[in-house]
């Protein structure tokens, strides 16, 4: 008798792993999952610009952060597609160390990704896609004169984070972009510079599944 329920214990221990395992799993993701994260995310240019053509004073951007939302549909266990939004986010525009005007920027983006351990709690991915990013409310400060123009942008996009699951449905994330962003400035008054924003976009935030 003593070893019939030393047995059942043994079976119903194994049992509970096995139990774990499923509920363990059932928190990963695989091909048609979809879920979206909600994140802080901050834009920081690289500012790598040139003097505009009539003051030579270079331009440069400042960093903003915004609400940014992602979502992620998946194709394959390992493999998705994320398409990346944000609210605007609002820049300055300085040359020569003074303000001259501000934009305001919408950076859609769509992007393949690899997640590296689809099956478990933790989940490290990469990323590549492709950027559109639109300017608009551009405007030059009061007294500089002129109308300030930036052309819209087309360009690449890369990415590293990972996802951690709190429970079956919510998690928390984090990532790390580099987004190609070449726009020319074009002010009446101080002539046109080419502006290479190509910031470092952090995001931090959390996600849920559907």
């Amino acid at each position: 008798m003593k070893t019939q329920n030393k047995t059942s214990v043994a079976v119903l221990a194994a049992l509970g792993l096995t139990l774990g395992a499923t509920s363990f799993s059932a928190q990963a993701i695989q091909a048609g999952d979809m879920f979206a994260r909600v994140t802080a995310t901050t834009v920081n240019p690289t500012n790598n610009q040139e003097a505009f053509s009539i003051v030579p004073a270079i331009a440069k951007v400042d960093s903003n952060t915004q609400l940014g939302a992602t979502f992620v549909y998946m194709i394959k266990n390992n493999v998705g597609i994320e398409i990346l939004a944000a609210t605007p986010f609002s820049h300055e525009i300085s040359a020569g160390g003074s303000k001259i005007g501000e934009t305001k920027q919408l950076p859609p983006t769509v992007s393949i990704q690899y997640y590296f351990n689809a099956e478990t709690k933790l989940r490290p991915y990469v990323g590549v896609g492709l950027n559109y990013t639109t300017f608009f409310n551009d405007k030059t400060i009061s007294g500089l004169g002129g109308d300030l123009e930036l052309d819209d942008s087309f360009g690449l996009a890369a990415q590293i984070g990972a996802d951690y699951d709190i429970n079956e449905k919510w998690f928390i994330s984090a990532d790390v972009r580099y987004i190609n962003i070449e726009t020319k400035a074009t002010n009446s008054v101080a002539g046109t510079a080419d502006v290479e924003i190509n910031p470092t976009v952090v995001s931090i935030g959390v996600g849920y599944k559907f």
